[in-house]
């Protein structure tokens, strides 16, 4: 049957106490919405709807670039009403999935089971979990072990309440029913709305069989309502990822302060410290050691790389043995060849450093070209932006530049040259030759030095 997936994500999240309404709350540096997205691709549906409602042209802008479907639920009068609004959107045949913005963490396995239960008009499948303390869900009310009706907590009796095994919300329906059933829904409940639920007991009428899966784990089907909940599944997912990557071979020194937020792809060996984030698509070879406190978005490191501690690298091409940090900060466009050495309190930015090239200490590389065993003097900086472009400095290979020097682009400094310490280099610099650019010093002998006057 042809699948439809419907994600109901009107809700405005009051409890999160926020701005931003709560489908774009971010979970993994990502909005909920947008993990209960992938998901829907994952499964290969021929559409995908977003019922919309708080904040939705945020939303909509947000994912402007997707192939949605948007369905406006102006008024939140509960899930079943959700479902109407999008009702035009769907096909009289096939079947719909329907998925929650704020429930991010289920998984296309416990999804693929569940849309396996519905292969005929005359099935439907209901997601159900069971749970120690059930407060608060909707029961599942069975005779003879066959699904009846679901009853919301504020409408169950007091025997009903004892039951465990409770409602997630998620379903798989024929479209064929759901035009059929959703405009005879009624709000005569507790709370006024119309429930979604309300259309197991429809089913249970007309014939349909109700049958149910579970996920393997509750957190798979747990909502996020406020900044407690969203902190209490961060842990999950990250704890979900670290054991992924120690399956996969990584040692992780304490897999509880580790984030991951995009993907990530590792060779063999290795090793992450303490507090380490990876961001966007990271790709680390063999052998790679990351120290404590470091954050890497969207970088390719080679084998036998180390990042040492509290280093900053985003955008950065790493080739093999090289090291960083500690204390360091690659920027966008930085590709550092083999063996090349970044000290600490060294930030590099859209420059190429050639094999063996150093900047040990307290120096800012950027818009440059550096020849290979070139060594960078601490408290070097390259002088390329003067407040309308920015030039480059091109450094040959063996170069030495001496400590506290300024390089003035566009400026090239010549193979084997080296330039004095304290030297600001305006002017091209031959190849083995020495450039000293700074002022000549003067001793005053008897100076006396200004002294404080202080009073009685």
């Amino acid at each position: 049957m042809e699948l439809s997936v419907l994600i109901l994500a009107a809700g405005k999240g009051t409890r999160m106490k926020s701005i931003l309404p709560k489908v774009m709350q971010p979970l993994a540096g990502k909005p909920l919405l947008a993990h209960v997205l992938a998901t829907a691709k994952q499964l290969q549906s021929q559409r995908t709807i977003v019922v919309y409602g708080h904040g939705g042209e945020l939303v909509q802008q947000h994912f402007s670039d997707e192939s949605i479907g948007w369905a406006l639920q102006a008024e939140q009068k509960g899930t079943g009403h959700a479902v109407q609004v999008a009702l035009s959107q769907l096909p009289e045949t096939g079947k719909t999935l329907i998925l929650y913005g704020d429930v991010p963490l289920t998984t296309t396995t416990t999804l693929e089971k569940l849309l396996a239960l519905v292969t005929d008009d005359n099935s439907l499948g209901l997601l159900s979990v069971t749970l120690d303390n059930p407060t608060g869900y909707g029961r599942i009310v069975r005779e003879a072990g066959l699904v009846q009706r679901i009853v919301e907590q504020k409408d169950a009796s007091e025997q009903e309440k004892l039951i465990a095994e409770v409602n997630t919300g998620i379903l798989c329906v024929p479209n064929k029913h759901l035009h059929t059933w959703l405009p005879t829904l009624k709000n005569t409940n507790a709370q006024g709305e119309y429930y979604l639920t309300d259309i197991i007991a429809l089913a249970v009428a007309d014939g349909i069989t109700v049958q149910t899966h579970q996920p393997t784990a509750a957190w798979e089907v747990e909502g996020i309502n406020d900044k407690l909940q969203l902190a209490t599944l961060e842990r999950v997912y990250q704890r979900l990822q670290a054991d992924n990557l120690m399956r996969a071979g990584a040692t992780i020194i304490d897999p509880n302060r580790f984030d991951v937020r995009g993907t990530v792809i590792i060779g063999m060996d290795v090793s992450f410290d303490i507090n380490v984030i990876l961001e966007g698509h990271n790709q680390l070879g063999n052998g790679v050691h990351i120290g404590a406190n470091c954050s890497l978005k969207n970088c390719t490191l080679g084998d036998g790389v180390v990042i040492k501690a509290n280093s900053v690298l985003e955008g950065a091409v790493i080739g093999n043995h090289a090291d960083v940090g500690p204390f360091a900060r690659l920027r966008a466009g930085t590709q550092l060849a083999a063996n090349v050495h970044i000290g600490n309190f060294v930030e590099v930015k859209n420059t190429v450093m050639h094999e063996g090239a150093k900047a040990g200490h307290l120096s800012y590389i950027g818009d440059a070209e550096v020849g290979a065993r070139a060594n960078i003097g601490a408290g070097t900086i390259t002088c390329n932006y003067d407040g309308a472009t920015k030039s480059k400095t091109m450094i040959g290979a063996d170069a030495f530049i001496g400590s506290n020097a300024s390089l003035v682009a566009p400026v090239t400094i010549g193979e084997g040259a080296t330039t004095g310490a304290g030297s600001a280099i305006s002017k091209d610099v031959p190849a083995h030759s020495l450039a000293i650019g700074r002022g000549i010093q003067r001793n005053i002998e008897g100076w006396q030095r200004p002294r404080k006057i202080v009073s009685d």
